[in-house]
């Protein structure tokens, strides 16, 4: 599944937007982490620690995303965002969202094609090899 920030994917053609997609989560550090990286914070630097935390729940929230987008029948998300807040001083709330689409890829020879996508086309017309 293609997962973009933009409005549009060059080289594909969209055939039906099936609406908005989301995955969203709640998370909280354990008190070991807040712990260490209150200590690690006095020195500055990353804090790597909540670096994890954040990357472990963007990846989660994508996920989320992407089943939603498929149980729609979407094959690609276009305007893809992220969004994050808090909920008191504890919790941090992330969030991905994006318009769930279903894309064709444009041949060679038509407007809009590109070496992507000619790519994939020519793909489609062979047999899975194993």
């Amino acid at each position: 599944m293609l997962i973009v920030t933009s409005n549009d994917i060059p080289g594909y053609r969209i055939e039906a937007v099936l609406g908005e997609v989301m995955g969203m989560t709640v998370r909280s550090a354990n008190i070991g982490a807040n712990f260490v990286a209150s200590f690690r914070a006095i020195g500055g630097g990353e804090v790597d620690e909540y670096t994890r935390l954040v990357y472990d729940s963007r990846q989660q929230v994508m996920q989320r995303m992407w089943q939603d987008a498929v149980s729609r029948g979407a094959n690609a998300i276009t305007a893809m965002r992220f969004d994050t807040g808090s909920i008191g001083q504890a919790f941090t709330e992330v969030c991905a969202y994006g318009t769930a689409v279903v894309v064709e890829p444009i041949a060679q020879g038509q407007a809009g094609a590109t070496k992507q996508s000619v790519g994939v086309v020519a793909n489609q017309g062979q047999a899975p090899q194993g």
